[in-house]
């Protein structure tokens, strides 16, 4: 199946859609291929390899214990935040991991999942289960990629091939850029129109809105903990959640009437919805990705500015607004990349600004080239963008990273809504520029954490960064 706009909005939890979303995904693929193979009951032992980025920032990004989360039997989905540290210290506790719930095996998170910093051929963010019977032979054993954005494939996987078909199946296919607005241009409708045509070929357009508008709901409440939630993050770094202060001083401003003064005061609140949503992703909570969870609090935070200081905004323009940015969302993750163990943070903030700049030109009434031209804009300004997370923890440089990406993306939408959608570089280009530029790109800057702010602050301050207890890397 083509990809879709509600495989680029899910739910899940923190920290990160590859490192935490992917993995606890491909352990329960594991654990289900068991139980569907018969095999399950027999199963003594269970390993895990995390290769790759997930081998030099699992800790930080809690790769290792969303694969014990899956091996459980628990789905991004659903799985209670709060209730994952009880989960994590009975199978530590009792020295044994009930598979999918119903076997028990015996198990040692510190030995029977091992964090390996040497990449496998296919992807940086490479995983092998492997479970094994009474007699130490091997029942089963699975290689899987977590590609970006919580999406996993398996072993053979043929990197020049499309992540999936051209969708024949669809009533208006498309894959790039050109493509998409040659769909708009044939059939008269815009680009939040066109993806409502083709997700409407899957479910009902009741089932359309009610889905999009619970993704929106998720993103609020989303912002509504971050706003809520007070102290530090976890891990060790001594970061401190700034949502709420900042909430605090702005409807401060609005009680004394300040707030009129300041010509640029929706911009901080952009800036709070951003960091509020990003906060929460770093300690874990429930989010949506978008298309990851890194870059996960810039479609929120632009969403949010529409629907504040849009005259007019409803829940209406709320789905339009997530069909244009998921339209653009498609052709990102069919023809780029939303990785940043692939391609760094260009591919992950970069996207998301994207999407965010289509979303909301298509709702302030831009047309489709203007909508390509709003996210042509946005990611360009994102090309050559390191990922580089200190303590391999997505909190620096990762949450200021998203108030700026969604700022850029207002931006991008304004520049392109004073135009006429006529420009240079096209979206498609820009995005093959991404590819490029991360093949080109040393891995110390793909979310390896050893190079850039993950070695120069570790390198500055020893203390904090020796007490995150992950690969932190030597000065």
């Amino acid at each position: 199946m083509p990809v879709g706009v509600f495989d680029l909005f899910s739910i899940g939890i923190g920290p990160s859609s590859s490192h935490t979303v992917g993995p606890m995904r491909a352990a329960l693929l594991f654990a289900r291929a068991l139980a569907d193979d018969g095999v399950l009951e027999r199963v003594a032992a269970v390993r895990v390899d995390l290769h790759g980025s997930l081998g030099a920032t699992g800790r930080g990004h809690g790769s290792d214990s969303a694969a014990v989360l899956g091996l459980l039997g628990e789905r991004p989905e659903e799985v209670d935040p709060d209730a994952v540290p009880a989960l994590l210290a009975a199978v530590r506790a009792s020295g044994e991991l009930p598979l999918l719930g119903r076997h028990r095996v015996r198990f040692d998170p510190d030995a029977d999942v091992r964090l390996l910093r040497e990449a496998l051929p296919a992807h940086p963010n490479g995983m092998v289960f492997t479970a094994l019977d009474r007699a130490g032979g091997v029942l089963l054993r699975r290689t899987s990629y977590s590609v970006g954005g919580g999406f996993v494939r398996d072993d053979p996987l043929d990197d020049a091939a499309p992540l999936a078909g051209p969708g024949d199946d669809l009533p208006h296919p498309f894959r790039t850029g050109a493509e998409l607005l040659e769909q708009c241009r044939r059939t008269g409708l815009g680009v939040a129109g066109l993806v409502r045509r083709n997700e409407e070929h899957r479910r009902s357009r009741a089932e359309v809105d009610a889905g999009l508008l619970e993704v929106f709901g998720a993103m609020a409440a989303c912002v509504q903990r971050g706003l809520a939630s007070g102290g530090t993050l976890p891990g060790g770094l001594g970061v401190r959640r700034r949502a709420p202060g900042l909430h605090r001083q702005l409807l401060a401003e609005e009680e004394r009437c300040d707030a009129g003064a300041d010509p640029l005061r929706a911009m901080d609140w952009v800036s709070l919805y951003a960091l509020a949503v990003n906060e929460e992703n770093a300690a874990g909570g429930r989010v949506v990705t978008a298309p990851t969870n890194g870059a996960a609090g810039i479609v929120p935070a632009v969403l949010h500015f529409h629907r504040r200081f849009t005259p007019g905004a409803d829940d209406a323009s709320t789905v339009d607004f997530l069909l244009a940015a998921g339209g653009i969302g498609v052709v990102l993750k069919e023809t780029g990349s939303i990785s940043g163990a692939e391609v760094g943070c260009q591919g992950e903030v970069g996207s998301a600004s994207a999407m965010a700049a289509a979303g909301l030109t298509a709702v302030l009434g831009g047309t489709p080239e203007q909508v390509e031209n709003a996210a042509e804009i946005a990611i360009e300004h994102h090309l050559g963008l390191t990922c580089d997370p200190v303590g391999g923890l997505v909190q620096i440089p990762c949450i200021e990273r998203n108030a700026v990406g969604a700022t850029t993306a207002i931006h991008a939408a304004r520049t392109a809504l004073r135009g006429d959608g006529t420009h240079v570089v096209s979206l498609d280009a820009a995005i093959a520029t991404v590819r490029a530029t991360g093949a080109h790109m040393r891995s110390e800057y793909k979310e390896t954490s050893r190079g850039g702010l993950a070695l120069t602050v570790v390198g500055a301050h020893r203390a904090p960064g020796a007490a995150v207890g992950v690969n932190v890397p030597e000065c």
